[in-house]
This record gives C-alpha cells, structure tokens and sequence, in this order.
C-alpha cells in the first residue's frame, strides 16, 4: 500500500502537504489552475487588497547567485549557485471585482484542492478594519477554504498595513478578531520575521481565535551595490528602498523563527515558509512541527508555478515515507514534531564535565554556599 499524503490541517484536506504561497506564482486564475494540474495540495492566492496598487517601474523580483571566483551577485548571469530570490513587489494590483469571479471558477474546476485567500487591508481605523470584514466575506462566498491575513508585507510605507501589523501584538491580535467575527472557514495569519520576538506575536493572532500562524515571510533587505557601476544592482532612477529577501538563503532563520513558536505552542498549527526547494528542506519543518509548508523561490525558477518541484516533493514524502514504514509511519502525523524539543536555550547544551559553566551566573547565591558533593 503507497503511502498516505493526505493531510488535515486547520480542519482543511489537502492531498498533500505541500503549497504555493502568496506571491507571483499565484497571482492569476491561469497560474493557480497550472498549479493544482502540476499536483500541489494547496494554494495561496496573492495577496488581495481593497486599495489602489502600483508596482515599481521596472523588475520587481531578481535571484541573487554565488558565482565561482566571481561575487554574490543579481547581474552576472545565471550559472551561479541560487543564493536567494529578492523583491519590493506589493499585493496584487488587481481589485477584489477582478478577482471574485476568477476564486469562484478555480474552485469549480478543482473542488477537492484548496484555496486559501490571502487578504489584507489597514488598521488605523473602523472603516479600515471593516475592510478586512468585506475582503473576507467576498472571498468565503466564493469558495475560498480558508483565509491568510496579510499582516506580513515588508514593502508598505503605510504605518496601519503589512508587517507594521506583524510587530504590534495589539493590531495582530484585533485584526484577527475582527476577521473571525465574520468568517466562516478557517483563518491564518502570515507573519514578519522582523520583530523582537514572534513568539509574542504568535500569541496575539491565537489570542485573537487564529487557526493558525504562517512564518517567515520575507526578511527585509538591501540589494547589493554593483563594484564597477557603484549603483544597487536593483533600482529605479538610482534609488532603492527595503525589499524582502527569500529563497535558500534564509532556510535556517525561517527554521530559527518557527522553532520559537511551536515550541510555545506545540498544540497549535503552523504552516512553515522559507528556502523549501526539496522534500528534505520541508521535513525540517514537519519535524518542528508544522502541519503544512510552503514554497516560493524555486517555484518562480520553475516554471512559474513548480511542476517539477512539486514532484520532488511528493516523491520526496513517498520515499522517506517508506524508508520509515518499519517504523509504523504512514503519514505526517507520524513525525510531525519529532525534534521539536531538541531545540534548548544554550545554557542546557553540556558542558565538559570539569566546567564551572552555570548559565552565565554566579554558582551560587545567597549567604550559604551549597553543600559539597561526596
């Protein structure tokens, strides 16, 4: 008997645990059909707001690459090694109008693939906050299984909007409320890694009645400064503002960042992002403990939308599946948070044995010395 992987996630069946999330591989009716052909278990569409979106004039996405002898960098080619995708793309451009009927038509097409919308609006207000209600109605009418809040953006200059949200565990928290008084599947909330301590966010959206939380979006960042021309090697009349910053570079901060959060909620769900290209990237985060993963950069290097690496993947979780089969695993369930409490604050990692190592404190305190050991 193959393996089973199918997955239940926030109450959500996926044929596999594997996802596009929100970004330019989902940002088209065309590309999220292409998407659920190729065989992935889930989408995230790109993001979709109520407010007037315009990119940058011209790039808003390059791959940053090691070459060999030559330097890390977005305009020597692509024979180098991928080191990490960066961008300063916004939400989609396209209104809700354009999107409703296109939610309605993928949902026909593929019933049994889900679609989950990912939405954002601000917070600096009522009618702001009324906007994520409308967003969220529209999109559940149409189909939609489940909601990501887009409290994650690097690029919005707005102070009410995007990651601005993500480091304040007030807004976290009442936008996730607000949305859940009106939703009626399942919501998440992707957050930003760029904050003092996600954990505390993390608490917030849960606080609020999140389902779950997504992480990591994109780490804010500079492009480089090209040696010869002495300009970024990415910007628009000279000038660059912060992007985000993904793909295999940021593997082991995303992994850093979700350790801390399911480590302080090992009940709740997550759906880990960042660097996944293949099936041992994900299991990373399956044996940290999340339910479902997903995958940008080397979807965008594929085809637009990954057909070839969602094969991996699926080969990837069938191998590895029955390479554990004496084990009495069938499923994600199995292992999913296996090595979740090997991850320790550094005092508890050992010491050689004659070490007077106590954690960075004095051995002892108070007026009496501890008794010594016979």
């Amino acid at each position: 008997m193959s393996p089973d992987l199918s997955t239940t996630f926030t109450d959500i069946r996926f044929e596999n645990p594997f996802l596009l999330s929100s970004a330019p591989p989902t940002e088209s009716e065309s590309n999220i059909l292409r998407a659920f052909e190729a065989g992935w278990g889930g989408v995230v569409t790109k993001t979709i707001g109520l407010h007037p979106v315009v990119n940058v004039a011209g790039p808003k996405t390059k791959f940053l690459r090691a070459h060999a002898g030559g330097p890390l960098s977005m305009n020597k080619g692509r024979d180098g090694v991928l080191h990490s995708s960066w961008n300063w793309e916004l939400i989609s451009d396209k209104p809700l109008d354009w999107w409703v009927p296109r939610l309605g038509r993928i949902k026909k097409a593929f019933p049994n693939r889900a679609l989950i919308v990912s939405i954002m609006a601000g917070s600096g207000s009522d009618k702001e906050l009324a906007n994520w209600q409308a967003l969220a109605r529209a999109c559940q009418e149409q189909g939609a299984d489940g909601l990501e809040l887009n409290l994650s953006c690097p690029h919005m200059d707005r102070e009410d909007m995007g990651s601005n949200i993500g480091k304040d565990q007030k807004l976290c928290s009442r936008v996730t409320q607000v949305v859940k008084e009106v939703a009626r599947v399942p919501v998440w909330a992707k957050l930003t890694p760029s904050t003092t301590d996600i954990v505390m966010e993390a608490g917030a959206v849960f606080a609020g009645g999140g389902d779950a939380v997504v992480s990591s979006n994109t780490y804010p960042s500079l492009p480089l400064i090209d040696a010869d021309t002495l300009e970024f090697e990415m910007n628009v009349d000279g000038l660059v503002s912060p992007g985000g910053l993904g793909g295999p570079a940021i593997l082991p901060q995303s992994l850093a960042k979700m350790a801390q959060m399911t480590r302080a909620f090992p009940e709740k769900a997550f759906s880990g992002i960042g660097g996944i290209s293949e099936f041992s990237h994900a299991l990373n985060y399956f044996l940290l403990g999340c339910g479902t993963v997903q995958v940008c950069t080397a979807a965008m290097l594929d085809h637009a939308v990954g057909p070839a690496v969602i094969k991996g993947l699926l080969q990837g979780m069938t191998a590895f599946l029955e390479k554990n089969a004496h084990r009495g695993w069938k499923g994600l369930g199995d292992f999913r948070g296996l090595r979740r409490d090997r991850v320790v604050s550094h005092s508890q990692i050992r010491r050689p044995e004659d070490s007077g190592y106590h954690g960075g404190y004095e051995a002892y305190e108070g007026y009496a010395k501890p008794a010594e050991k016979r």
